[in-house]
């Protein structure tokens, strides 16, 4: 997710020529641009094992797999986003190194501060895609894996996997396991929390 949003205004064309000259990362909302935050360790961890897998699958295809510092456009939404994790096929992608606009699959890894975000008004953008046909949910607290995918009438179907399971995307004909995806991502939070002290 993107906060705090920018007190200024940009077109699309605006926004990619100042984005190149920027330091940090900025997703663009339909005129408004907000400023990326920082991530979990295990919010990276997530990011990586899910990209590893899915280069590790598609190598030797015409698929591509971007994390993270790769935007995608949506035109129908005028909006640029940062996804975790982003898969596109199409050679049109190619033509344009600063984003892609037809991915078939979009994964967002959930945190505390982007859920509420990546489920709805992020979602309803990418929605817009019509070429996206999976979009991923990594689901860290809960340590599962939703993933929506468009069915023959463009519905969006949710489809729910849990720990022993395995994660179907039809759109790149792969089955990942749950387990893989979410190694070495469960935290301990007690370290964070203060413990009380034993009294005589």
């Amino acid at each position: 997710m993107a906060l705090p949003m920018l007190e200024r205004r940009f077109d699309a064309a605006a926004y990619l020529a100042w984005e190149e000259t920027q330091e940090e990362r900025h997703e663009y909302i339909a005129g408004e641009v907000f400023a990326m935050v920082g991530v979990r360790q295990s919010h990276n961890l997530a990011t990586l094992n899910l990209a590893t897998l899915l280069r590790r699958e598609l190598k030797g295809s015409p698929c591509r797999v971007f994390v993270e510092a790769v935007k995608t456009r949506v035109e129908a939404a005028d909006c640029f986003f940062y996804p975790d994790v982003v898969v596109t096929c199409d050679p049109r992608d190619r033509l344009t190194p600063d984003y892609v606009s037809h991915p078939l699959l979009v994964a967002e890894v959930l945190s505390e501060s982007t859920a509420a975000f990546d489920r709805g008004r992020k979602f309803a953008a990418y929605r817009k895609l019509e070429s996206l046909q999976d979009y991923v949910l990594v689901d860290l607290a809960a340590q599962r894996i939703e993933v929506f995918r468009r069915d023959v009438e463009n519905r969006w179907v949710l489809y729910d996997y849990g720990p022993e399971d395995q994660v179907e995307l039809v759109s790149l004909g792969l089955h990942l396991s749950v387990e893989a995806l979410l190694e070495d991502t469960r935290e301990d939070f007690a370290a964070e929390t203060p413990t009380a002290t034993a009294q005589p």
